[in-house]
């Protein structure tokens, strides 16, 4: 399935302008966006949600058109059939995991019943092992566990499109390296396209069919990762270092 993105969108907050200006093609299943932080990967990712409406410019997926400007199309999130993991995971406290994975279901803001069976959501509790954890609430589940529940409710909904925002930031290293292993292995079963955004050249390697990679919101170079040189990767470190040196201090 092809995704097209080329948006513009500027941004300006307490006097400064940051311009996304962002344009690639893909028809590769595996699509990783990877920059420094304060690149635009995030932005981009939320603009092809429908959570970030650009100011022009147009995103398709397959036959689809999601955004438009020209031709006024801008579809609304629950309509573009892509599903998106956030980088905290956004799981509601109050529910269960079973209410978490069937919320995914729901087409407004009601709480799924502590009792609801729906086949799907039982389907993911299984696919996912977390059978053994349906009935608890998020405070008493693991790093691992939670990015489970919210891959489960992402993928409940059978998405056209995975967006995958920093996945294993929150994680330990060793809990990262069997989390890749473990989505790497899903992807494949599930064969569903997916964008994911990072900066940690672990991740590129583990899921870069194709590579874009951002710089102060432009796409500096789409490539596979065998054209995608170590120079390039260590030059992102860098940029990422230099990113958290001028941050302000607490």
């Amino acid at each position: 399935m092809v995704l097209t993105v080329a948006i513009r969108k500027m941004l300006e907050s307490a006097g400064r302008r940051f311009l996304l200006d962002v344009a690639f093609e893909t028809r590769a299943q595996r699509v990783v966006l990877f920059g420094p932080s304060g690149s635009g990967k995030t932005m981009t990712l939320q603009a092809v949600a429908g959570l970030l409406r650009p100011d022009e410019g147009t995103i398709r997926l397959g036959a689809r058109t999601l955004f438009d400007s020209a031709a006024g199309i801008d579809l609304r999130t629950q309509l573009r059939h892509v599903a998106y993991l956030f980088q905290d995971y956004a799981l509601f406290p109050h529910l269960n995991a079973r209410q978490n994975i069937a919320f995914g279901l729901r087409k407004g803001w009601r709480n799924p019943a502590r009792g609801d069976a729906h086949p799907d959501v039982e389907y993911w509790l299984d696919a996912l092992d977390l059978r053994g954890v349906a009935g608890s609430h998020p405070v008493h589940l693991s790093g691992g566990q939670k990015q489970r529940v919210a891959l489960a409710r992402a993928l409940v909904s059978k998405p056209q499109l995975l967006l995958l925002d920093e996945p294993f930031s929150a994680l330990d290293h060793a809990l990262r390296e069997r989390m890749r292993s473990e989505l790497l292995s899903l992807q494949t079963r599930l064969d569903i396209p997916m964008l994911l955004i990072t900066h940690d050249p672990e991740d590129v390697a583990a899921f870069g069919d194709e590579v874009v990679r951002l710089v102060d919101g432009r796409v500096e170079q789409q490539a596979v990762p065998a054209s995608f040189t170590t120079a390039q990767t260590d030059l992102a470190a860098a940029d990422s270092l230099k990113a958290f040196a001028r941050a302000p201090k607490a």
